[in-house]
């Protein structure tokens, strides 16, 4: 049964599933579907199309499936899609995707969008991340698998975040942020890897040796990127974590934070 106060107002085309529960004064609006178990907070807005899955927890004040405030939109039928076990709290904004590029903004599961964070138009968040408080994604940034954005990260438009990937406070990223690299300052540098992430996630010291050499072999050497992917075929194939960083430099559009 789903538990929805008398005071929220609910469209007619909306889905909801068995033990939603809405909050007063929430709007919940056409073309939105909400999974099981969710429970939506007082004064949320949720706007469609919109697809939320199982078991989320989004708290008050927090506006989902808006409209992008990119001005080549023009009101097309984009969506937001959310997965499962994400808790969004207060303030957050989500915005959907544009024709432009996916047409979709996506979220993960196992989430935690912090307080004021933003996720700008067809962004796409992995799973398990944090984007602590005022934590601001431009339209069109990828964020991988685990990676922590601190206190008001500032995300360019286009950049991509790899997996495990860790931001200081107040970090303003311009370039793409390789695996497991962690970065600080306004504009970024990278600093070293997110080891504390790795330990607590269960990385063997094994791992973690491999991947210290392999951010040498790209940071420290003086080698240019090609020289230093070049350097890492060989540890790539003897530890499937060198493999994933070595991908997510060799990848890059826009060029690594140095």
């Amino acid at each position: 049964m789903s538990l929805i106060d008398p005071r929220a107002i609910i469209d007619p085309s909306a889905k909801l599933a068995e033990g939603v529960e809405v909050g007063p004064w929430s709007i919940v609006g056409a073309d939105v579907e909400i999974g099981e178990g969710t429970v939506i907070g007082p004064h949320v807005v949720l706007r469609g199309p919109t697809r939320i899955g199982r078991f989320n927890r989004i708290y008050q004040f927090s506006s989902i499936g808006e409209d992008t405030p990119d001005l080549k939109y023009k009101g097309e039928p984009t969506t937001l899609v959310i997965g499962d076990h994400n808790v969004i709290r207060e303030g957050v904004t989500i915005h959907r995707g544009t024709v432009q590029d996916r047409g979709e903004t996506t979220l993960g599961d196992h989430n935690l969008i912090m307080a004021y964070a933003h996720i700008g138009h067809d962004s796409v968040i992995g799973n398990h991340c944090i984007l602590v408080n005022n934590t601001a994604l431009a339209g069109h940034v990828h964020v991988g698998d685990c990676a922590i954005l601190s206190g008001y990260t500032l995300v360019h438009q286009y950049v991509h975040i790899g997996a495990h990937a860790f931001s200081g406070m107040g970090t303003a990223i311009g370039k793409d942020v390789p695996a497991f690299v962690t970065v600080f300052g306004n504009p970024a540098e990278a600093r070293s890897m997110n080891f504390e992430g790795m330990r607590r996630r269960g990385f063997s010291d094994a791992c973690m040796q491999a991947l210290r050499r392999a951010y040498k072999t790209v940071y420290r050497e003086g080698l240019t990127v090609e020289q230093a992917l070049t350097a890492l075929e060989a540890p790539a194939q003897q530890h499937p974590e060198v493999a994933v960083f070595r991908d997510s430099v060799a990848q890059s559009n826009r060029g690594i934070t140095r």
